[in-house]
């Protein structure tokens, strides 16, 4: 069911009220505002799901007047498409419940060990009024944070951080449901890790479903445009069926589940970078289809999406070496045994490369296109917003270099370990 919401502008939401609660937070019950206003900083194509942008503050403490501070708001942005108006809210209960329940246990698991904290935005403020959804968070541009170029994709430097704290954080889930669940899954206890692609509301799977089926349209068309992908155009026809499977069963896994971002790729990472330019800590944000599911979810969606093929293929065997060795770190000097090889990581990763493929098709058009070509999510029509973007990501594949092979090392890489065929 679709409702059409009366806010026009989701930034009219911001209020000196709850501006005045993130300060005292952020900075103490002395500090006083004395001005705020809203600044957008985003570019069309940044976030999907949700409207982003900031808060400018001027406040007083300790007698100093001239003090400024920003903080990152997320908003409900009251889309009319499908039944956004009714995923919204869950995904604003999924990120708020995960910042104010599951980080603290988290990161106390973690520094127990000897561990820093997770790498996330501190979170001052999470208001899940109804149709009124605002999430406060630190500005991270003010310690330097950035998004790293998604049309380059990222290399082995970038990787090697993301990987190593995807580790952290499904290590940490692990560590808390041995230690203090009995084993048991952790949706158990926090019902909001259940809530997915199918079960947001009683239409969502057939509307994820038709979406990533006209992703797998779009990719057939990609593939006959190119020439010579016979079999993989073959396979992704017998595949389309499976996309409802998929999305319902094939995240989980026996016995590999934890605690994942569930929506990890350029857009929802960002680095700081040292005066040689290189990356030396990673952040990762937007947990609003965090999930309890298979670790190779999380491995999948990030490496399929964000690297390009000559990064990703000569350096797999590192990617997951690395993730194995993070993770085994990690449960060092505990009583809590590694609950997998290396080489179960491996075949976990290749049974959700499915997966990857899918969200890769979607995905890797959307990344090369320009901010002002970003699909527009404020369309009710499913089928016109997917021709649209059909129609652009054909014309990436001719217009932009970038596209072509970024697009085929995906097919290529899984032919050659036999999932295509």
């Amino acid at each position: 069911m679709t409702t059409t919401s009366a806010v026009t502008d989701p930034r009219s939401l911001i209020t000196e009220e709850n501006v005045k609660k993130v300060l005292q937070v952020d900075k103490g019950s002395d500090a006083v505002l004395k001005s705020w206003k809203v600044v957008d900083f985003t570019k069309g194509g940044d976030n999907f799901a949700c409207l982003v942008t900031s808060v400018e503050a001027k406040y007083s403490k300790n007698g100093e007047d001239d003090c400024d501070v920003s903080y990152v708001v997320k908003l409900n942005p009251h889309r009319n498409f499908g039944d956004f108006q009714e995923i919204e809210p869950i995904l604003f209960t999924k990120e708020g419940k995960f910042y104010e329940e599951l980080v603290p246990l988290l990161n106390e698991v973690l520094t127990s060990v000897g561990e820093e904290p997770l790498r996330f935005p501190k979170s001052f403020l999470i208001s899940l009024e109804e149709e009124k959804e605002q999430l406060y968070f630190e500005d991270l541009r003010a310690r330097g944070f950035k998004m790293s170029d998604r049309k380059k994709g990222m290399d082995k430097c970038h990787a090697d951080l993301v990987i190593s704290e995807l580790a952290r954080l499904h290590s940490a889930s692990y560590l808390l449901k041995e230690r203090f669940l009995g084993g048991k899954a952790i949706a158990t206890k926090y019902e909001f890790l259940t809530k997915d692609f199918t079960t947001f509301t009683p239409n969502s799977k057939e509307m994820f479903v038709t979406w990533m089926g006209k992703g797998v349209d779009t990719g057939v068309m990609m593939l006959e445009k190119v020439g010579g992908y016979e079999t993989a155009i073959a396979w992704l026809k017998s595949m389309k069926p499976e996309i409802g499977h998929l999305l319902s069963t094939g995240l989980q896994s026996t016995r590999l589940n934890n605690i994942g971002h569930g929506d990890c790729w350029n857009n929802n990472i960002l680095f700081r970078y040292d005066k040689e330019g290189q990356p030396v800590e990673v952040m990762l944000v937007d947990l609003q289809v965090c999930r309890e599911a298979s670790i190779a979810c999380d491995l999948n969606y990030f490496l399929y999406t964000s690297l390009t093929g000559d990064v990703r293929k000569p350096n797999l065997d590192r990617f997951l070496s690395l993730y194995h060795s993070t993770y085994e770190r990690v449960l060092e000097g505990t009583d809590t045994p590694m609950p997998f090889t290396e080489e179960d990581v491996w075949e976990e990763f290749r049974s959700k490369n499915k997966l990857g493929l899918l969200f890769a098709m979607v995905i890797v058009p959307a990344i090369l296109m320009e901010p002002e070509e970003a699909p527009d999510f404020s369309d009710t029509d499913l089928e016109t917003l997917m021709a649209d973007f059909r129609a652009l990501a054909l014309e990436k594949l001719k217009s932009n270099p970038l596209c072509k092979p970024r697009f085929l090392a995906v097919f290529d890489e899984l032919m050659e370990v036999g999932l295509i065929s």
